[in-house]
């Protein structure tokens, strides 16, 4: 695929199907995630894969997660929460890794990581694979980041679905006047 119809054309996918994307392909997306900007060279991301029954235990993660903060959560909606890392055979859940370092300030970190996760995403496309950045409260609760495993310093920056696309949806024509201008400085 052309890298420049690749960037015009590259939409999420909410509806996946298996297969989900095999070694190589999952390769070829990680190859292009360390291909994002890195001031220092910090490589402040990390990537879990999740899939196969490894999902109905996120899917469980996140119930309890809710669970924690105290809610009452009614069966129907407990089922639907478990359910939710099913929507996609596989999911990765990319991670900020955020470092002490004089030069390159917290924030800057968290935006390399997304586009390290950015990366990723174009890859699978470009690759015919499908794919969907979610979030959502589960990605900002303690619980969820204890039970993935995740260190004080580092944040879930999103759940990735990917898999193969069941329809693919037509892209949206942007009009870029509305947001690029020229800056003019002190005339």
């Amino acid at each position: 695929m052309d890298a420049i119809e690749m960037l015009h054309n590259r939409v999420s996918v909410p509806v996946l199907i298996e297969p989900a994307p095999s070694k190589d392909q999952l390769n070829v997306m990680f190859t292009a995630a360390l291909r994002a900007p890195d001031h220092a060279g910090l490589q402040p991301w990390r990537f879990l894969v999740i899939e196969g029954d490894a999902r109905n235990d996120l899917g469980e993660l996140f119930v309890k997660a809710m669970r924690a903060k105290g809610n009452d959560l009614a069966d129907d909606k407990a089922a639907k929460l478990q359910k939710k890392p099913m929507r996609a055979p596989m999911i990765v859940v990319a991670i900020a890794k955020i470092q002490q370092h004089l030069k390159v300030p917290e924030v800057e970190q968290i935006i390399t990581a997304g586009c390290a996760t950015h990366s990723l995403i174009l890859a699978a496309y470009a690759q015919g694979l499908g794919a969907m950045w979610r979030t959502g409260e589960m990605a900002f609760d303690p619980v969820v980041k204890a039970g993935l495993g995740l260190q004080a310093h580092e944040q879930v920056i999103g759940f990735l679905y990917v898999g193969t696309a069941k329809r693919m949806r037509e892209v949206n024509q942007i009009n870029v006047d509305g947001v690029f201008s020229d800056w003019k400085g002190k005339s």
